[in-house]
């Protein structure tokens, strides 16, 4: 059985097929005459033809990775700091992220306390309203 990845990670056409693809075009032909005969779609061509045009170059773009992480660098000191200054909730946290001008989630917090190690546990509700001597 083939290992495949998700449905929407293609690979990016390869450099070559660009290339002669946009040589074809520098030589006259049609954007759709490039593409059917090519087997890809029309927007392609175009798309590489602006690429060159921006870049100078037809090499494909990054994929993944362009996203800095929010909570790291000035934001993820204060947020270090904030987490060991007393108790906290994820909500809570995000709730001052958030009143410092840092838009973030519940998730994204939650993945920063566990990559810091971090261990939180709720209380448990009827161990609270038990007698000491009964607790373990």
């Amino acid at each position: 059985m083939l290992e495949r990845g998700p449905a929407w990670m293609t690979r990016p056409y390869s450099e070559d097929l660009r290339e002669l693809a946009l040589a074809r075009a520098d030589a006259g032909e049609t954007v759709r005459s490039i593409a059917e005969a090519l087997r890809i779609s029309p927007s392609c061509v175009t798309k590489w033809k602006n690429l060159r045009r921006e870049t100078g170059g037809v090499s494909p773009g990054k994929i993944g990775g362009h996203k800095k992480p929010v909570l790291s660098g000035t934001n993820a000191d204060w947020l270090r700091k904030r987490i060991r200054s007393g108790p906290f909730t994820l909500r809570k946290l995000t709730q001052e992220l958030a009143a410092r001008g840092i838009k973030t989630d519940v998730r994204a917090v939650w993945t920063f306390v566990h990559a810091e190690g971090l261990s939180f546990k709720k209380n448990d509700p009827a161990g609270r309203t038990r007698s000491s001597r009964y607790r373990a």
